[in-house]
């Protein structure tokens, strides 16, 4: 099928290819590395997180069409195609992005290195005494880690790993006859620095480490003649699902360990290569991991390979001033004493409610909680899940005291946090050992939500003091991401809490939450609940509204009802950071609905949902993205904000990102996206705004007249 048609098919259909919407998020993600006004190394830094982005697409999204394709199953993408047509256009899709990044940094980012005082150099540019110092390099640290593999009739093809360089080398020993070649290959460990690093006056000159290995690729083929050296680097599949069986349980994590083997063997789904490659030696990696031209992503000889690889220039010491601080956070609205008056936290949530956003605020008041229930002997019990942890992490050292005084501790730990697993496995097994609740995950569910609750002892009575959230509880990406988080000891909330804690650490069916929405068990049911109303409300002449800001918006269901809502006349303002597989503004079906996503300094993170119920509306936080993966596949939990000026604080966010013309874009019918232009208004950025709001600036916020 001709991709014109295949085009031509897709944009007829009512609902946009996830993956395809994907593509689109990351070329906006491109387009920050485009923005003259960022440093090079600003610039530099989405460019490569842009490259990671593509990696983790190739291992998941490509790697789970393959799973389809492999073993002979139908899929019909959203966009109508049948999993072979399919995969011409994404990979056709790739291509041309990667033709865009490749152009960016040729053309736009490269140019301006030495103005800024460093270069990626090669060998020739180097003095002699450099060159020298550059070989004893490869000779003293780089060779004794290479290994020359060999692939002929006598040895077995070797296992190449995931995302690694390799040079395949062709040898014939001389005087053989012409055929009778053999193939060889070497990887570059993990281990070793992607580039070498020479100091010249005020100038850094980086040499990629391939360049060096390449030039003394001879030192490892002694006495022998070779016929060509190509340097290329493979993605594997790396998207497995945990089928529910019978002895899950049991095994859990022993299947586990065996899922995360596969990682370094799953099919290859796409090859990066020196576009001059050894036509014998690609046959052979062809015919082996069964891939076409469509797999193969050709790069010019002296190429970068992987931008990922340009984190060792943005973090480079030398350059640790060159990219802008993150401003300091500002105080909680709620609670503009936490520098001076931290240690009262449990007084002071006694009194009041606080919401925290991320990383306008710091998300230390959660973890000062934390950390003083720890060394508190009034302190009963502590519940929290985990499903992503900072390195050296102070909540799970905050686990480890508590347990150590005798605290009763009970962690669920999401041991199937994608790319994260190996990471929560160990942190499970250290609070295991140190007498803490442990429990594995839930059967067939990944633990998405993210609650804590401390159970302290107090005179009157037992408090339960309570956090609820949309991000991880993870202090290094609560600087990064945006985020937000309740803190509260309110009976209503505990009583949910509590009983949703019985849920996933016991064998308990709760009566319906009051101001929890939960997943798998109703929150597709609920939420649709609440977009119908909305359409119920448009139907009778009463006001209404929807305004949504998630990171993904996925689910057909859901979809559908904001399609009907809309055709009842119920305005819908969308902030979708990443997939959005609805499209707006098609006439007849989605005329009252925009979309509109936030790309810029942090991750836009946190999900917030609002509806206008006549006037009293409904404003709801929590962990989950409209996506058939949270509805069925996830515990999810999303809260009712009921305290009004925190409900106005959180409705002043997404009024926020309704007003951004500095990084904000708009999605058009046809799943394009165009960036929003300030033109004669005055810019408003909100990763600048949301440091400087006030209560006052909340007071007359609104969404809908």
């Amino acid at each position: 099928m001709a991709i014109d048609r295949i085009s031509s098919l897709i944009n007829k259909s009512n609902l946009v290819s996830r993956d395809l919407s994907w593509l689109r998020f990351n070329y906006r993600v491109l387009d920050l590395a485009r923005k003259p006004s960022r440093t090079i190394f600003e610039r530099l830094k989405f460019l490569a997180i842009t490259a990671s982005n593509l990696d983790e697409f190739f291992m998941i999204r490509v790697g789970s069409l393959y799973n389809y394709i492999d073993y002979g199953r139908e899929r019909v993408d959203y966009s109508g195609l049948r999993e072979l047509p399919f995969r011409k256009k994404l990979l056709t899709e790739c291509q041309n992005f990667v033709k865009e990044q490749n152009k960016l940094f040729e053309n736009e980012l490269e140019p301006i290195f030495e103005e800024n005082n460093f270069k990626i150099a090669k060998l020739t540019d180097l003095t002699d005494s450099e060159l020298k110092k550059a070989n004893g390099f490869f000779d003293k640290i780089i060779f004794p880690m290479l290994t020359p593999m060999v692939y002929d009739n006598y040895h077995t093809f070797p296992i190449l790993m995931n995302k690694l360089l390799i040079f395949s080398v062709v040898t014939r020993t001389f005087g053989e006859k012409k055929d009778n070649k053999k193939l060889s290959f070497i990887q570059i460990p993990q281990n070793i620095q992607r580039f070498y690093e020479v100091e010249r006056d005020d100038k850094m000159l980086f040499i990629p480490i391939e360049e060096l290995v390449k030039a003394n690729i001879d030192k490892l083929f002694r006495n022998i003649e070779i016929l060509s050296v190509n340097l290329f680097r493979i993605t594997r599949n790396g998207d497995f699902t945990l089928e529910e069986s019978d002895d899950i349980e049991a095994n859990f994590l022993e299947e586990m360990r065996k899922k995360l083997k596969t990682r370094k063997t799953g099919r290859v789904v796409r090859i990066e290569i020196d576009k001059d490659y050894d036509k014998w030696m690609m046959k052979i990696l062809c015919d082996r991991w069964e891939i076409d031209k469509d797999n193969i992503f050709k790069f010019k000889k002296g190429d970068l390979v992987d931008y990922s690889a340009l984190w060792q220039i943005i973090k480079h010491t030398e350059f640790k001033d060159k990219i802008p601080s993150t401003p300091d956070p500002v105080p909680p609205l709620a609670f503009p004493e936490h520098k001076s008056d931290s240690d009262n936290i449990f007084e002071i949530l006694k009194d009041r409610d606080i919401l925290l956003h991320h990383p306008y605020n710091n998300i230390e008041p959660v973890i000062d909680m934390l950390e003083k229930a720890a060394e508190d002997p009034k302190v009963l019990s502590i519940k929290l899940t985990i499903y992503r942890l900072a390195e050296d992490s102070r909540i799970t050292n905050a686990l480890l005291k508590a347990a150590e005084n005798g605290i009763h501790v009970s962690v669920l730990f999401e041991v199937k946090a994608r790319f994260d697993e190996e990471n929560n496995i160990r942190e499970a097994k250290r609070l295991q050992k140190a007498g803490c609740f442990v429990i594995y995950g839930i059967s067939r569910y990944k633990t998405h939500t993210k609650l804590l609750m401390i159970v302290r002892k107090e005179k009157e009575k037992v408090t339960r003091y309570l956090h609820m959230a949309s991000g991880n509880y993870n202090e290094d990406t609560a600087r990064l991401y945006t985020d937000i988080g309740l803190m509260s000891t309110d009976e209503v909330y505990a009583q949910d809490i509590s009983e949703f804690f019985n849920v996933i650490t016991g064998h308990s069916l709760p009566h319906e939450y009051e101001r929890l929405i939960t997943a798998p068990k109703d929150m597709r049911t609920r939420l649709i609940g609440l977009i119908q109303q909305e359409a119920e409300n448009a139907k009778a002449g009463l006001p209404s509204g929807i305004c949504i800001k998630i990171n993904s918006l996925e689910d057909k269901e859901t979809i559908e009802e904001l399609y009907a809502a809309s055709q009842a006349g119920v305005r819908i303002k969308l902030i979708v950071r990443g997939i959005c597989c609805l499209r707006p503004g098609r006439k007849g079906l989605s005329e009252n609905i925009t979309v509109r996503s936030i790309v810029g300094n942090y991750l836009e993170h946190s999900r917030i949902y609002y509806f206008h119920n006549n006037g009293d509306p409904k404003v709801y936080g929590g962990s989950a993205d409209m996506m058939v993966r949270s509805f069925e596949r996830r515990l999810e939990s999303l809260f009712l904000i009921v305290d009004e000026t925190l409900k106005k604080q959180v409705m002043n966010i997404l009024r926020y990102n309704l007003q951004d013309n500095v990084n904000a874009y708009e999605m058009n019918e046809d799943s394009f996206y165009k960036e929003v232009e300030a033109g004669d208004e005055a810019s408003f950025n909100i990763h600048e705004e949301f440091f400087n709001v006030t209560p006052e600036s909340i007071e007359d916020v609104r969404l809908f007249e």
